[in-house]
């Protein structure tokens, strides 16, 4: 079995677990049995590149089960001595990743090396390439140059891509992986940072016969190279488009290549999906930026698809318990937060969400703290068994006609914030407000 697997998002959280459990169960007796391996090449330029290599490996040994050797490629013209051992360690690979990073600091350091056909060395001996995030965006025809658009503020461009995609399956498209992308807010990040206005732009750059394959984040296309077929997994959608013209998959749908390739070159076929207009950012920006939530798991609880969507459920479900002096539920969602701090800290698409769980998670333990103090018991229940004594006490004196002892429980009781009132069915009380 070879497999090619893109993910849009999400390749080191606790959304794609399951995904990649299942990719390596499929691919676990493919091209010999060689080790699992990791290049780590698209983060390869950043200051804090060790620290991406440990948290990468801790999440496929801590919480996919497979432990992951590292293929270092950080320049293209490092000494041939380190470059032969991580060219080695790919032709062992049965299954091959890389993930989040530059798409364009990645192809300056593939192109024109030996590490492309080593990749497809991989699939060509029945193993699996995982490409996410920034290394899927190079396995197209044309990549977007992210950072230099998004970060630097260069006019929309593409720049040449690997086309693995069309070496491996015969499709040539440009594959657009964030493709949900919300993190703008009120304006639109979707299609990889880029927005409608730029990615309309883009298009009309390609060839005719080039379409757009978009992965939502949290979201893998598997594509079965063997048996040609291209199935939808995870959270979101896939999209095909062409020109504007959009056309979504869900998970569970399965396509073969022939159809997806014939939509992607804008021939009509009868594939499941559903024709869909494209929402215009500028005319309704909230539209444009709405994230594709949640979906349920097999128990019916929706599944946070970051930190900090993990984080806004933590808190919302403190706030209800803390309302109704509901301690184990406060404790609760506690130790879900600190679980989901835990499950996503190897997660290195994370920026500042991590910080923002552990404040929230402080802040949370201090609300505990503070309803300690008052009690969460109804201070009614608590002092109801005090206070009807008592009224029992003045009910007797009244009926002595002992009012002096009768007005002396009364005022007793007011003074220690207990309102009395008699009625015709008998004395009342409630506890006074403050």
């Amino acid at each position: 079995m070879s497999l090619l697997v893109v993910m849009g998002s999400g390749e080191t959280a606790p959304t794609m677990v399951k995904v990649h459990r299942e990719v390596i169960a499929q691919s676990a007796a493919a091209a010999g049995g060689g080790p699992a391996v990791m290049l780590d090449t698209p983060f390869g330029f950043q200051m804090n590149a060790d620290d991406l290599v440990t948290r990468t490996q801790a999440y496929f040994a801590d919480s996919v089960g497979t432990p992951v050797e590292v293929a270092r490629w950080r320049r293209g013209d490092q000494p041939t001595v380190d470059a032969e051992r991580a060219l080695t360690l790919l032709h062992r690979a049965s299954w091959a990743f890389a993930g989040p990073g530059s798409p364009t600091y990645t192809l300056r350091q593939w192109v024109g090396t030996p590490v492309p056909e080593a990749l497809l060395d991989v699939a060509a001996r029945g193993g699996t390439l995982v490409f996410g995030s920034a290394a899927a965006c190079t396995l197209g025809t044309h990549t977007i140059p992210v950072y230099e658009i998004y970060k630097v503020g260069e006019e929309p461009r593409w720049a040449q891509g690997l086309d693995l995609m069309g070496r491996l399956t015969g499709i040539e498209c440009v594959v657009v992986p964030h493709y949900d992308n919300a993190e703008g807010g009120g304006h639109d990040t979707r299609f990889c940072y880029l927005g409608e206005q730029r990615l309309v732009a883009l298009e009309a750059d390609l060839p005719d016969e080039v379409g757009v394959l978009g992965v939502d984040e949290h979201t893998a296309l598997v594509v079965d190279l063997v048996a040609r077929t291209a199935r939808v997994a995870g959270n979101g959608l896939v999209t095909v488009r062409r020109r504007g013209a959009s056309r979504t998959f869900p998970a569970g749908t399965v396509l073969t290549l022939d159809e997806l390739g014939a939509l992607l070159r804008g021939e009509a076929v009868g594939a499941p999906g559903g024709d869909v207009p494209v929402p215009d950012a500028a005319a309704d920006p909230a539209a444009a930026a709405e994230p594709a939530g949640a979906v349920a798991d097999t128990g019916g609880e929706a599944v946070a698809t970051s930190l900090a969507d993990a984080t806004a459920r933590a808190r919302e479900r403190f706030d209800v318990a803390l309302a109704a002096s509901d301690v184990d539920g406060c404790v609760t969602a506690i130790l879900d937060l600190e679980s989901a701090m835990v499950a996503w800290s190897t997660d290195t698409l994370q920026s500042d969400q991590a910080d923002s769980a552990r404040r929230t998670l402080r802040a949370l333990v201090v609300r505990l703290g503070e309803l300690a103090h008052v009690g969460a018991r109804d201070p009614r229940a608590v002092v109801a068994p005090f206070v009807e004594l008592l009224l029992e006490v003045r009910g007797r004196a009244r009926a002595a006609k002992d009012f002096g002892t009768s007005d002396l429980v009364r005022d007793r009781l007011t003074a220690a914030g207990v309102e009395v009132r008699d009625t015709p069915d008998g004395a009342t009380w409630h506890l006074q407000e403050g």
